[in-house]
């Protein structure tokens, strides 16, 4: 790896506490959940009936209606994001080298809600009632591929599916990417737009959401000792990822660092964590060392906290193991937004690094008693007003994957 910094000069966000980085940001300042009852559609036979949905999002606001068009909600968000990061950067898609800026994305299921959707068409009307632009839309790759085509990036440009770590896995090679100098400029995140009947109840038939249905706000409570499951949610983040010099040269603005990162994997279930967390930890150790960090110097981890019985255990395991006795602040933001699948990683990502920024370390929403197996130095209810020098962010998804960030202050 070279000796490249990469920063990060924009952040870009669509979600349910807000769409931009001021607003998302004033979202986890207020620490107002976001989860509500479902509206997209009738969650009938379904055990888990609530979740977290973006309420005011329209596609032709950020780019031209007819492309819109072509688009289905998980490819929307992306672009929507993209646009926004550079807004936000100050950085004019035609001002960048089009060969050295280039695009990695995450996202766990692609555009399977609009797949599911497509396929009742058929159902009912037969192939001529489906869309004509099914094909391009459903797979993967399409997030990535639309941020190329809207803003003329030729550079690297991949969109991974693994799973609830994609988007913190997109942003560890966009920065790897930086520091190896095989661009100047990357954008970086996740895109998710899960909320379909099918595609919903394949998790609700896991029984790993949440039925607290009657208090919605209150479900995704991570390390809680009432916890019952994750809150299934919708989103996306994207990030201007930068080599140092390049950020420099023109002046921007650096929110910070993105300094390590670490992946690994379980080999154990699709489902479940390992018990002892000695993969998760290993990634942890990996993305400190890339980063030239010790767990010493954080400050802050955003904790992946699913609300899920297992994962919130296994990961206070992890973090004990790698921080031993030294108290290191630790909180879980879900509680605001949900779980936005393989947007959660970006999400959490853009939200460690405006902790740095603003030297602000966000509570964990509905943590009323921690539960007694998850004894971390956790931000429980009043956010803390605290220098941070560095932060970790934990991803982890189905497969057994495990994705950390580190990031340093700029």
């Amino acid at each position: 790896m070279g000796n490249i910094r990469a920063v990060v000069t924009g952040i870009g966000c669509v979600t349910p506490i807000g769409n931009g980085v001021s607003a998302m940001w004033e979202g986890v300042r207020q620490g107002n959940s976001a989860v509500k009852a479902i509206d997209r559609f009738t969650p009938e036979g379904l055990r888990s009936r609530i979740a977290a949905q973006i309420p005011d999002f329209r596609a032709e606001d950020y780019m031209d209606k007819k492309r819109a068009h072509r688009m289905d909600r998980f490819s929307q968000l992306a672009v929507a994001s993209g646009r926004l990061a550079l807004q936000d950067a100050g950085l004019a898609a035609d001002s960048v080298e089009p060969e050295r800026a280039g695009i990695f994305m995450g996202s766990a299921l692609g555009g399977i809600a609009f797949a599911e959707e497509q396929c009742g068409q058929f159902y009912n009307g037969g192939f001529r009632s489906v869309s004509p632009t099914l094909g391009f839309s459903v797979f993967g790759g399409a997030a990535s591929c639309n941020l190329a085509m809207e803003f003329g990036f030729n550079g690297p440009n991949e969109t991974n599916a693994m799973s609830c770590a994609s988007g913190a896995v997109a942003i560890g090679r966009a920065l790897q990417a930086i520091k190896r100098g095989e661009a100047d400029v990357m954008l970086a995140g996740g895109s998710e737009a899960p909320l379909a009947p099918l595609s919903f109840g394949a998790f609700d038939m896991l029984r790993a959401m949440s039925t607290r249905n009657e208090r919605p706000s209150s479900a995704s409570r991570p390390f809680d000792r009432d916890r019952d499951g994750f809150v299934m949610g919708e989103g996306a983040a994207v990030l201007v990822i930068e080599a140092e010099h390049h950020a420099r040269a023109r002046g921007a603005v650096i929110y910070g660092e993105a300094a390590g990162f670490g992946l690994t994997n379980d080999a154990y279930h699709m489902s479940a964590p390992l018990p002892d967390g000695a993969q998760a930890a290993r990634a942890l150790r990996m993305a400190l060392a890339s980063a030239e960090l010790s767990p010493g110097d954080i400050g802050y981890v955003n904790a992946h906290g699913s609300s899920t019985l297992l994962n919130d255990v296994t990961e206070s395991i992890v973090i004990r193991s790698v921080f031993g006795s030294r108290p290191v602040a630790v909180s879980g933001t879900k509680g605001l937004y949900g779980h936005p699948l393989g947007a959660s990683g970006a999400i959490e990502a853009a939200i460690t690094l405006l902790s740095l920024y603003h030297e602000w370390l966000p509570p964990t929403t509905n943590l009323d008693e921690p539960d007694p197996a998850a004894d971390i130095d956790l931000v429980a209810r009043h956010a803390r007003q605290t220098r941070a020098e560095a932060a970790v962010s934990n991803s982890y998804g189905f497969g057994g994957v495990n994705g950390v960030l580190a990031f340093k202050r700029a």
